[in-house]
């Protein structure tokens, strides 16, 4: 039963980070893009990467919990997996307070489903006012590097719980 534990854990950690590393390898080229382009393209990952990677984070964030729960208290192992649980929700915090707000702001008089609505908290909110080309600059950009800086936390949480793995049992 361990042995599924882990392999379903990495399978939903491995998925949540390559989603996040998805986005940060598109970040060269949506860089080159004008603001106009750069919302076409901005559309095209609703609902999938919504969907995708509340999945595969929520239930890695899980899984992860469940293997620390299951590690020896005090082994490298245990250790290794509650950094990796500490990345995932680093990996969240970056979502919630970096990328979730431009999301919002975006997804204003975007048609969305009742369940995208709640999600971004774009219920009941009008359009608002055509921003400045430095605001916009400065959301792309805070959006680009949130997703940067999840692949990151991603990868790490990634290498951290396959090497607690490897060395389950030394």
């Amino acid at each position: 039963m361990y042995v599924l534990l882990e392999v379903v854990t990495v399978i939903l950690v491995a998925s949540a980070m390559a989603m996040a590393l998805a986005h940060a390898l598109e970040l060269p080229g949506k860089l080159r893009l004008g603001k106009e382009r750069y919302f076409v393209v901005q559309q095209i990952y609703y609902p999938g990467f919504t969907i995708g990677g509340g999945v595969a984070e929520v239930g890695g964030i899980i899984a992860t919990l469940a293997s620390l729960l299951t590690a020896r208290v005090g082994s490298i192992q245990f250790w290794l997996i509650a950094c990796a649980l500490a990345a995932l929700l680093v990996m969240q915090g970056i979502f919630w307070f970096m990328t979730q707000p431009v999301n919002k702001c975006w997804l204003q008089g975007v048609e969305l489903s009742s369940p995208a609505k709640g999600f971004f908290g774009t219920e009941g909110r009008g359009r608002p006012a055509q921003s400045q080309e430095t605001e916009w600059i400065a959301l792309r950009n805070r959006w680009e590097i949130s997703h940067v800086m999840r692949a990151v936390a991603a990868m790490l949480s990634l290498a951290l719980l396959t090497t607690a793995i490897a060395l389950h049992d030394v």
